[in-house]
């Protein structure tokens, strides 16, 4: 019998009745994946839900962190990213079932189309988009993926997939910090029912030294992280921090014990300033 801590950690329902945990742990490529880190969040600190990607070439390391845990699969939320390179009907389709073999599992609780762009040339985005979200339909329905997703979508990329295919995406994961808010791509989310997920929500660092993030924290006495990740959560955002230093995944767990007061969730709100820390996806098609 598993002994270990489950983090009480609220979730927000998906239009197709799941419920998704409003906190995970990130993976990334270029030292953002840690053995140790993935064990100790599931084990040390109840986390529960886990994001990662093909393209971050981490799968398989995942899966094993992921049953030395001990945690049944049945109390996890694993979402994974299909990359453009493997866009189209029968690529998508092989590459889901190739991802979930390199983890070790049956299926994904959320599946993502990694980006707008495609990388077939003479195939015009929007169509490859649809060939390609179609093969994600199937996989749905097969319960190979319990729901799916697109990240980095824009609300014209949403638009098109929407009169071109039949399922409304159940999650649009993108960048999201005080720095980089789109509050018209979050409001035509939330008007289709799709959930908004945030990433890079510490704006790889940058947010941590604000002088308005520090005024915060000092008044919360939190850490500037706990500041923005709290934040995020209160804007109804799922938010995937991603750290490998044991002290700052357990931080990043300590964000439901607090509420930040309107005042200051304004504050935070006024950051805006449009910058990108990661892709921007404005210019694609």
């Amino acid at each position: 019998m598993n002994m270990s801590p489950v983090l009480s950690c609220p979730t927000l329902p998906l239009s197709n009745g799941l419920q998704i945990p409003v906190l995970g742990l990130g993976t990334s490529h270029f030292g953002g994946y840690s053995h140790d880190a993935i064990v100790y969040a599931l084990t040390e600190c109840g986390m529960r839900h886990m994001d990662t990607a093909k393209r971050y070439g981490c799968e398989e390391k995942l899966g094993e962190a992921i049953r030395e845990s001990g945690i049944p699969r049945s109390e996890l939320w694993l979402t994974n990213k299909l990359w453009p390179g493997d866009y189209g009907y029968k690529a998508a389709k092989k590459a889901c079932l190739d991802s979930c073999s390199q983890m070790g599992v049956e299926y994904f609780d959320l599946y993502l189309m990694h980006w707008p762009g495609s990388m077939r040339p003479g195939c015009s985005n929007r169509e490859l988009r649809a060939e390609t979200w179609r093969a994600l339909e199937e996989l749905y329905k097969e319960g190979v993926c319990r729901a799916i997703g697109v990240s980095n979508f824009l609300v014209h990329h949403l638009q098109q997939l929407k009169e071109d295919c039949s399922i409304v995406p159940h999650v649009n994961q993108v960048e999201y910090h005080p720095f980089q808010q789109p509050n018209h791509l979050m409001e035509y989310c939330h008007q289709e029912g799709i959930v908004f997920e945030g990433y890079s929500p510490l704006a790889k660092g940058q947010a941590l030294n604000d002088p308005t993030v520090l005024q915060i924290a000092e008044k919360y006495r939190r850490t500037p992280a706990q500041i923005c990740i709290r934040w995020s959560i209160q804007n109804n955002v799922v938010t995937i921090p991603k750290s490998t230093k044991h002290k700052r995944i357990q931080e990043n767990c300590e964000v439901f014990g607090f509420q930040l007061e309107e005042v200051d969730m304004a504050a935070l709100g006024g950051l805006h300033d449009n910058r990108h820390v990661t892709w921007d996806p404005t210019n694609v098609e």
